[in-house]
């Protein structure tokens, strides 16, 4: 028996504090402004993580919401996937701190380490594993603390990221028994690039070249959407919601008018939580479910690009 992977609920965590682009600015002396800010990324505000607060703190709060929509126990959960770049530590993983805070006592757990691409790639890892029955339910999560590794500095890139965790909890079906699911997932990554968007070895805060990173994202993410829609024998007319990596309104905008999208078929909240890497997508997924936008049936597409360089899409109906 073959299985496909349902996406049965959403949950999404945010710190408490919330600094808006002039609070930031003035909190660690940058020079820059809120008009600077917004014309360049769209960004207006971001959460921070307080002190002593984890991604695995993160992860659980979002696992817990997720959970509860779906109506799923702990006991049924077999498989945890993080996808972060900033873990609790090396090691043990964050997925299993997340294990342990939920107090979920079977199954695996295991972190990816995809950068801004993450929560794609652990989809498309929880997906395989359910085909290959290998888990029934699993919780995909996406948690960052980026400002832990951030150049406060550098104004170049510290207003860019927040910090936040959101997750969805995977179930398996019967293949045929549903055209609800994930579709497919694509993946890819070219190490060459990997200077322009990085964590320093020995500072161990991050670096990246903007123009160089925007002009791979817009030419790599039309690829890889074309290339999920094409193995689907879909078009662009079919996806009902697109919902980017949000990192840039720039990048989201083009890619919307790729797909010929209005505006409102977009999901955007860059503009309230920039950009929080492996968490973005989940975070605007549990949104858009929450509020009644993506509904049952919806053909939903989801693609970022990140550190590596990777990049990838994944296509789900709700």
């Amino acid at each position: 028996m073959t299985y496909r992977a349902l996406i049965a609920g959403t949950g999404a965590y945010l710190p408490e504090l919330v600094l808006d682009n002039e609070a930031l600015a003035a909190r660690h002396g940058l020079d820059t402004s809120d008009a600077w800010i917004r014309e360049r990324t769209g960004i207006r505000q971001r959460h921070l993580a307080a002190p002593g607060e984890l991604a695995s703190d993160m992860a659980a709060a979002a696992s817990r919401a997720a959970l509860e929509q779906a109506g799923i126990g702990l006991e049924e959960v077999d498989a945890i996937i993080v996808a972060t770049a900033t873990p609790d530590s090396v090691f043990p993983s964050t997925a299993a701190r997340v294990q342990a805070k939920l107090g979920v006592t079977r199954g695996f757990a295991f972190d990816i380490a995809a950068a801004c691409t993450g929560f794609v790639y652990a989809l498309s890892v929880a997906d395989a594993m359910m085909k290959a029955g290998q888990c029934r339910c699993a919780l995909v999560i996406g948690a960052e603390v980026f400002s832990r590794i951030l150049d406060w500095e550098d104004r170049g890139t510290c207003v860019l990221f927040g910090d936040g965790a959101g997750a969805v909890v995977l179930r398996a079906a019967e293949a045929g028994s549903t055209d609800r699911g994930l579709l497919s997932c694509h993946l890819h990554a070219d190490g060459r690039h990997g200077d322009i968007l990085q964590v320093e070895s020995d500072s161990g805060l991050l670096r990246m070249t903007g123009k160089e990173v925007f002009r791979h994202a817009v030419s790599k993410l039309a690829g890889v959407v074309d290339e999920a829609l094409q193995a689907n024998g879909l078009g662009h007319s079919d996806v009902k919601w697109l919902v980017p990596h949000q990192a840039n309104l720039r990048i989201i905008e083009a890619m919307g008018r790729k797909l010929g999208l209005p505006r409102e078929q977009v999901v955007v909240t860059v503009d309230r939580h920039a950009n929080t890497s492996a968490a973005s997508i989940p975070l605007a997924l549990a949104e858009a479910t929450r509020d009644g936008r993506i509904r049952q049936g919806d053909l939903v597409l989801m693609e970022a690009i990140g550190g590596g360089l990777t990049w990838g899409a994944a296509l789900a109906r709700f």
